[in-house]
């Protein structure tokens, strides 16, 4: 991509403090360059539209359509908030008058010049729910083990050595950061088969915790829309799920592969070799060797011995199973069962008394999630709409379990929005459809659990209203990208829920910033819109080649600065690089190069949130 600069002439230059910024003044006569920034994939018909310019000067504007007619005008109005020093304003650009189906731009003139990129009007169905098949491509690429799609990647079975792995007790970490082993491996069991599922992000470990947040919302999106190829992706993270859990013993196993190797005891871990996946399958290691965790994949209990099994796991893991479950009720009803035993099963070993910190990856830093009553909700109420698909009389009293966990999760859990660690805005909008003709001995009714909705959605509003971009989340932090699907989703959920349509404008910004309404003009999509990340953090990705797309993999998008320091390329990488620099502040970088992996990694329950976004807003 080429990243346009800021030219302008200068008549006369003077100090101007504007918006705690010092710049140069710039006369009448100067032609400032500006950017302008849409949702490259388009807005609905009847929604609220809108587009930013980062510029300096205000503006009048033209939305042109293919033919080169004007269909509207404007002018930019007053400046929402300074960006940075070369674009010491950004303005607000209503569409919304704009409603006849077709493709657009939008041209600036006046003190700013700037073209936007094209972008389509159009109904939602049309333009978001092609975006479900485009992020569930993303999954098919994730695929390991025997059953492989090679797609764009040209992707080989792989790490078929899962299929006789060996359990090790947890690992001891310590260290600044929480990620240094103190302690050699110390194996504990097996061979087991843990052959298949998918690999969590741009690398190749795979994640119980992880599996079964996106299975729950793929599991939604496909409960509400069959489709025949996110189907095969569902069974295939249940078959994985499945062996994960072992209902002999009661264990739940939480991780394949170890990330962080050791110096000290002599082995290297996932992250430290860049190769493709199915390179690992030839190696001839034997124990001792540098590379033998690399080939055979240590795997980890989440509760060893089948003691209580940490309550974000129990929760959301029965929550994928359950869903699958109500999937299959009318299909394969003898599947669905099996599925409700499985739910029903993982669910009963939760320990929710004592709880400590909660399984969630080794080290625990990777992944470092401290809710989980939200996920017991959520698991508890997929249980009893699975049940009461199947004609299960436990269909109430997991409702009122249900209800418990969510009057626990308004009352005590530290809350945020729908993302990885959150799951209550799902669970809320469920569990309020089940209590809505009254269950006896429920902890609360669907008024409390639609004010917390509210409540998340109230929040992300006033925040969005502190940024010149109109997003809720911080470009400071990670996540951004999948929480602003989050709100995004949430809105869609009250909204169908309540009929109340009040949040629908700040939904659609959420998405808009994802989809290239943001600073560096950049859709969080791989593939997806005008401009898009071409340099993912992706083992397999970056090895392909760069004309060959992660198609549909969502990026975590801009953090903070500081999370860049000491980024480098892993040996054995191919160099991919393209310049953003322009659009960052000294406290938020977005940066399309291999080596960033804060801004550019992508990951399973990102992409399952865009998808479960997409879906929800398609059928609005």
């Amino acid at each position: 991509m080429m990243v346009s600069s800021w030219s302008r002439t200068v008549a006369a230059v003077s100090a101007l403090v504007l918006g705690g910024l010092t710049v140069p003044a710039v006369s009448a006569a100067a032609a400032v360059q500006g950017e302008v920034r849409v949702d490259q994939v388009g807005y609905g018909i009847t929604e609220t539209k809108h587009a930013y310019l980062l510029s300096s000067a205000p503006g009048s504007f033209s939305v042109v359509d293919e033919r080169g007619r004007t269909v509207h005008r404007g002018r930019t109005g007053q400046s929402l908030g300074a960006w940075n020093a070369k674009y010491p304003a950004v303005y607000q650009l209503d569409l919304s008058k704009v409603w006849l189906p077709g493709k657009y731009r939008i041209e600036v003139t006046g003190e700013t010049k700037a073209t936007s990129p094209t972008f389509r009007v159009d109904t939602k169905d049309r333009l978001f729910t092609p975006l479900v098949r485009a992020t569930n491509e993303f999954f098919q690429a994730q695929r390991d083990g025997d059953d492989i799609i090679p797609g764009r990647l040209d992707r080989k079975p792989s790490h078929l050595a899962d299929k006789q792995a060996t359990i090790y007790e947890w690992p001891s970490f310590g260290g600044e950061f929480g990620d240094e082993i103190t302690e050699p491996l110390k194996p504990a069991g097996g061979p087991i088969d843990v052959e298949g599922g998918w690999v969590d992000a741009g690398d190749f470990v795979k994640f119980t915790s992880n599996t079964a947040y996106s299975l729950a919302e793929l599991g939604y999106v496909l409960r509400e829309d069959y489709d025949r190829a996110l189907a095969a992706e569902v069974k295939l993270g249940l078959d994985w799920l499945d062996k994960m859990w072992d209902e002999k013993s009661k264990t739940l196993y939480a991780q394949v592969g170890i990330g962080t190797g050791s110096d000290k005891f002599g082995f290297l871990g996932d992250h430290d070799v860049w190769r493709n996946p199915h390179d690992d399958d030839p190696l001839d290691v034997k124990p001792g060797d540098p590379k033998y965790f690399v080939k055979h994949r240590p795997v980890f209990p989440a509760n060893p011995g089948g003691s209580g099994l940490s309550p974000n796991l129990a929760g959301r893991v029965a929550a994928a199973f359950a869903l699958g479950a109500q999937v299959e009720a009318k299909r394969n009803p003898a599947l669905a069962r099996e599925y409700l035993a499985e739910a029903s099963s993982v669910f009963a070993q939760a320990k929710t008394e004592n709880v400590g910190e909660l399984v969630t990856a080794f080290p625990h830093a990777y992944y470092p999630e401290s809710s989980w009553r939200d996920d017991m909700e959520l698991g508890a109420t997929q249980l009893a709409l699975a049940a009461k698909a199947l004609r299960d009389p436990r269909s109430a009293e997991w409702t009122r379990q249900a209800a418990h966990w969510a009057k626990a999760y308004i009352d005590h859990e530290e809350k945020s929005t729908l993302n990885l660690y959150d799951t209550s805005a799902l669970a809320h909008a469920e569990l309020a459809k089940l209590l809505r003709h009254g269950v006896p001995g429920a902890a609360l009714g669907p008024k409390e659990l639609i004010g917390d909705l509210r409540r998340q959605l109230d929040e992300g509003v006033a925040s969005a209203a502190q940024s010149p971009f109109r997003t809720a989340v911080s470009v400071k932090e990670f996540d951004a990208a999948s929480k602003s699907f989050g709100f995004a989703a949430t809105e869609r959920l009250y909204a169908d829920l309540t009929g109340d349509r009040r949040y629908a404008a700040f939904g659609s910004q959420q998405r808009n910033f994802t989809l290239g309404a943001n600073a560096w003009g950049i859709s969080l999509v791989v593939g997806v819109g005008t401009t898009y990340p071409r340099c993912p953090h992706h083992q397999a990705a970056n090895l392909a080649g760069e004309e060959k797309l992660l198609y549909g993999a969502v990026v975590n998008g801009p953090n903070g600065a500081e999370n860049f320091e000491h980024m480098e390329l892993p040996p054995g990488s191919k160099d991919c690089r393209k310049p953003f620099e322009a659009f960052d502040t000294p406290e938020s970088r977005y940066a399309d190069d291999l080596a960033s992996w804060p801004s550019n990694e992508p990951a399973i329950d990102f992409t399952s949130t865009a998808m479960l976004a997409f879906a929800l807003t398609g059928r609005s």
